[in-house]
């Protein structure tokens, strides 16, 4: 089983985004049992709240539920747990270091290393472009399945 870890700042719009796109992706592709995916934020300041509103509505034109998901924080402990940890941009990936400090087993990576298109996530709490942000996240999980099931059959 491969576990996956999204990770961005509060854990209500981009990482619970790439969690439900992805769980979409293997689901429609009949691998549920090969994989354990969730998201996580770096900071407190969203805790336990549901995915913000603009989030779901756009998983949602897509047919995607995330029904049920509430912010939760990364801690040091899911460095162990997880097989990848995915963060949206550079700042999530600073505060990660914060967090754990070294990845000595190169878990840590951008979601848009999978695509063609280098960099960051698109983030909607400050563009309010939610379309952008989904089109970002799914090309770049696209993408991370394309290369897991090239890499771990």
């Amino acid at each position: 089983m491969i576990k996956i870890l999204f990770v961005c700042h509060g854990n209500i719009c981009r990482s619970p985004m790439a969690e439900f796109i992805m769980k979409d992706i293997v689901r429609r592709h009949h691998r549920e049992q090969d994989f354990l995916i969730e998201s996580a934020a770096t900071s407190t300041e969203e805790l336990g709240n549901p995915v913000y509103p603009p989030a779901r509505r756009q998983l949602m034109q897509h047919g995607i539920s995330c029904e049920g998901k509430t912010a939760r924080q990364f801690k040091a402990s899911d460095y162990d747990r997880y097989d990848m940890i995915i963060v949206m941009d550079y700042n999530n990936l600073k505060n990660l270091r914060r967090i754990v400090p070294n990845d000595f087993e190169n878990k840590v990576s951008m979601l848009m290393d999978y695509t063609s298109t280098k960099g960051s996530v698109s983030d909607p709490w400050y563009t309010r472009d939610f379309d952008k942000a989904y089109s970002d996240i799914f090309r770049g999980c696209e993408g991370l399945y394309a290369f897991l099931t090239e890499n771990h059959a």
